[in-house]
């Protein structure tokens, strides 16, 4: 297992058992050092159990994003009951770590494979990560994030694409 996703399964699994979160490595992996959005996905029996993430940073480190973020996507994703204890054996983690997203001007430019989205108008703002199971077109992904985003649809909204880096 690779350590981040270490973090964040050992952060769940203190979060749930103690009420608090642990401190990052006192050694961290190079990874763990920079400074970037991180999405913590955790899946039960290959379903989706949470998901809560940062487009962009919102600490100091990608190891506090893991740590803030994994205890969001176990207690506070508004699609699932809080993680429980005696879910623990069977819990999945991964962690993606996004790189800096880039604007588009054409759906040619994006892939739902290689590329997450963020679909913004306004004050809207609606983000899909990339190589999502059931997700295999760019018209599928760019609905999903207008939909995320509050929006009927993304005419006339601004879309940018961002590759990661899946830890799993």
């Amino acid at each position: 297992m690779h350590p981040i996703v270490k973090l964040a399964k050992d952060t769940v699994e203190k979060y749930i058992s103690t009420g608090e979160s642990p401190s990052p490595p006192e050694e961290p992996t190079p990874e763990m050092s920079e400074k970037a959005g991180v999405f913590v996905s955790i899946k039960k029996a290959d379903e989706l159990r949470g998901c809560i993430g940062t487009y962009s940073p919102a600490t100091d480190n990608v190891a506090m994003e893991v740590i803030q973020n994994a205890i969001s996507a176990a207690t506070q994703d508004p699609r699932f009951s809080p993680v429980t204890r005696s879910e623990f054996g069977e819990l999945e983690y991964s962690v993606d770590v996004l790189l800096p997203p880039e604007k588009v001007n054409s759906s040619d430019a994006l892939n739902p494979k290689r590329y997450g989205i963020i679909v913004r108008k306004g004050n809207h703002r609606g983000l899909l990560l990339p190589d999502l199971d059931g997700v295999n077109t760019v018209e599928e992904q760019i609905r999903i994030a207008a939909l995320k985003a509050g929006l009927s649809s993304a005419e006339d909204a601004e879309i940018y694409r961002f590759e990661v880096k899946r830890y799993k």
